[in-house]
Parts: C-alpha cells; sequence; structure tokens
C-alpha cells in the first residue's frame, strides 16, 4: 500500500461524526448546519438549461483538454476578472478543465513531486483545507505548515520561514480569500512568495476557490495571476491557479472549475491528467461555458452572502472576538473556550452544528492556530444563519 495512507489524519468532518457520537442534539430546536461549505443558494436557471441541453453528450468521450469553447470562455473570464490584457491568456497553452478544484489540488502534487528527499516540502497555510497535506503525503512529499497568525490578519508570514526551508519545497500552495479565516492576500504577498519561488525553485498553486465572494464589490480579490501579470511576468512562470464554480455559481454537484498558468507546467499536467482519466462531460463543459460567460447571477450570490454578514456578525460579536471577512463565506471567531467542547455543547443546547478550528489546523510545537475558533459557514437562508447567530449568542450570554 501506498505508505502515505497511514500518515493520512482523519478527515475534518469524520472527526466531527465522532464529535457528535452519542450526543443528542436539542430536539425543541430544528437542526441548523453551520458546520460544511457546501452553498446552498440555487443554482442559475441559465446553467441549469445548459446542462440539460447538452445531455446528448453522454454518447460521446470528452476530451482531457476539454473543448476550446469552454477554453476559450475561461481564458476571456479570466483576462475580464483579473484585468489582463486581452489575449494574455492563451486558451490553447494556459488552461486546463477540472473536475472541481479539489481533484485538481490534489492531482497536482502527483504531476510535481519528484520524491526526492532534498525537494520533498509541500507547503501550506496554517490553518488549511486538508485536501493539501492529504496530496502532499499521497505524492511521497512532506507538509510544511507555514505559520499564519492572527496579528497578520491570517496571512502567511512568509518572512518567518527558514531559507533552508524553500530550498526543500517543491510546491507552494496558497488559498485567497483563505479558508477558514477568508483573509486575502495582496499583490504585495504574491509578489515576495514569487521572489521566493525564483530563488528557490518551487511552483506555486493558488487555491482561488472563494475569488468570486467577498464583501466590498469595488474591491475584488486579486488573484496569483493578476500578480504576476503586474510583475510582467506574463508566461505566468511558476504559477498555477484553481478555480471553481461551487462557490461563485452555486454549483458544487456540478464538479466545474479548471487550472491556470504556467504553459509549460500545465503541458506536463496535461500528459498526467491523460492518463488519469480526468476529463470533464460534455454537458457539463457546456453548463460551465454558461456559467463562466455570466456575471450577472455573481453579483446577486454576492449580495445573498453580505447580507448574511451584516446581520450575523454583530450578533456574535457579542459573544467573540470576531470581524468580517475580506472573503468567502466563513466566519471564523474566536471563544474563550475549547474549540471541540463548544461544538458539542452548541449542538446540544440549541441544535446548531459548527466545525471546531483546530479540526483545519495542525499543531507545529507552538499550539493549534485554530484552538478556540469555529469555523461558521453562512450557507443557510439568512433567516437560518441569523437564527443560528441567536441561539448560540443566548446560550453563550447565559453561562
Amino acid at each position: 500500500m501506498n505508505p502515505g495512507l497511514a500518515r493520512l489524519q482523519p478527515y475534518p468532518f469524520e472527526r466531527l461524526a465522532g464529535l457528535r457520537a452519542g450526543l443528542v442534539p436539542n430536539p425543541a430546536l430544528r437542526p441548523i448546519n453551520l458546520s460544511i461549505g457546501e452553498p446552498q443558494h440555487p443554482t442559475p436557471q441559465l446553467v441549469l438549461d445548459a446542462l440539460v441541453g447538452a445531455l446528448g453528450g453522454t454518447a460521446k468521450y470528452p476530451a482531457t483538454k476539454g473543448s476550446d469553447e469552454l477554453r476559450e470562455a475561461i481564458a476571456r473570464w479570466l483576462e475580464r476578472r483579473f484585468q489582463l490584457t486581452a489575449g494574455g491568456i492563451s486558451a490553447e497553452h494556459m488552461v486546463l478543465p477540472a473536475n472541481g478544484t479539489r481533484e485538481a489540488l490534489f492531482a497536482i502534487a502527483q504531476c510535481l513531486i519528484d520524491r526526492q528527499p532534498a525537494k520533498s516540502l509541500v507547503a501550506m497555510p496554517n490553518p488549511f483545507y486538508q485536501i493539501y497535506e492529504g496530496a502532499a503525503l499521497l505524492a511521497g512529499g512532506e507538509p510544511w505548515y507555514l505559520p499564519c497568525p492572527a496579528e497578520r490578519g491570517f496571512l502567511p508570514d512568509f518572512a518567518r520561514v527558514p531559507a533552508a526551508i524553500w530550498d526543500q519545497c517543491r510546491l507552494v500552495y496558497v488559498c485567497s480569500p483563505a479558508n477558514p479565516s477568508g483573509a486575502v492576500m495582496s499583490i504585495a504577498d504574491y509578489a515576495e512568495l514569487l521572489t521566493l519561488a525564483d530563488r528557490h525553485d518551487f511552483t506555486v498553486v493558488s487555491d482561488e476557490c472563494y475569488s468570486e465572494l467577498y464583501l466590498d464589490e469595488a474591491e475584488p480579490p486579486c488573484g496569483l495571476l493578476q500578480a504576476a501579470w503586474s510583475l510582467g511576468r506574463t508566461d505566468f512562470s511558476r504559477c498555477l491557479v484553481m478555480h471553481s464554480l461551487s462557490k461563485r455559481s452555486n454549483a458544487p454537484g456540478l464538479r466545474s472549475g479548471f487550472i491556470a498558468g504556467d504553459a509549460g507546467l500545465l503541458r506536463e499536467f496535461l500528459r498526467y491528467r491523460t492518463y488519469h482519466g480526468a476529463a470533464m462531460p460534455l454537458h457539463v463543459q457546456a453548463a460551465s461555458i454558461a456559467a463562466w460567460n455570466d456575471e450577472t447571477h455573481v453579483i446577486s450570490n454576492r449580495a445573498l452572502y453580505r447580507a448574511k454578514f451584516e446581520a450575523v456578525t454583530p450578533l456574535i460579536a457579542e459573544v467573540a472576538d470576531v470581524s468580517p471577512p475580506a472573503g468567502g463565506f466563513y466566519l471564523w471567531p474566536r471563544f474563550e473556550a475549547d474549540d471541540a467542547a463548544l461544538c458539542r455543547r452548541l449542538l446540544a443546547e440549541c441544535n446548531v452544528l459548527t466545525l471546531p478550528g483546530s479540526f483545519l489546523a495542525r499543531d507545529r510545537g507552538d499550539g493549534n492556530p485554530g484552538a478556540g475558533r469555529l469555523r461558521l459557514a453562512l450557507v443557510a437562508s439568512l433567516e437560518e444563519c441569523v437564527e443560528a447567530a441567536q441561539r448560540l449568542r443566548t446560550t453563550l450570554l447565559s453561562t
């Protein structure tokens, strides 16, 4: 068996199931689930119509590279969204479809890690999306956890990483807006990381699946390709970004996203994916084209999340240290309590399910950076999110 399997830690929701074992939620209250980041807003009708209209495509094998039309739609969207010059993204060489970012984030490590001990580290933010860790271990690499201190707004502190560690890195994952904090990297942050990538010879993979969820309509989060372009790296060397329709277009079941960036890396990744069997079905491609070509539904989607943050954050702030994030759909409050015990208490007393912050992070020897925090996914309706926050506040104020 792959030796990395024995080193995989239980997935956060597996740990959450264990935490809930034997616990009876308050039967007097309807359950409200804020634990999982699964969008609950309706999938846009234009996406569903395109999906149904292309069902005849199930009679054909799709190409791993995807259709020209899909890659063109993605390339033009990237140029519009990240202020790139028209034609700056080659649809032929710089874009590949993916069956959601999760699949691609995992697969890229299997492609890039060459299993040489001297160059086997995979750096990732801490807290983090656990796929990064599992991808590293199963590719024969070794995870290295980047500090993301609260005093830096939960952004990775690259300056605290020794040069000897960077020398051993083959791949660095970053996530902006971050899961779970919502922290957004700036062009200066990306520039610092790219300087390190050139100096120490590693690839940067930016997980940007939350990039289209942000509070300030006038200030969309920048992305890695945007930063690279502003630095004159128009070939996007050492840069790969991953995007998804799951959050942007409320289509998590569509399993549609893409990888874009360095053409040389994507050429090899396409070769890997041809063997991996990661082709996107043609009807999913058709639905994806419709989604990437439309912004109206995305703007409406952001408005729904903005209303929830405005209503919920003040309620949580009465019992925790919390502020609205720059992006994403999570709140990341800190409580004066053990996070796992608090999660159980909230489920038992007010039937609200949350996710302990410590389940999303690792102790690097100086404590678990998720300890004392809960991740609250504001994916339910406004009414349910407000009700959950009111129950949480009432429960904690009654202590």
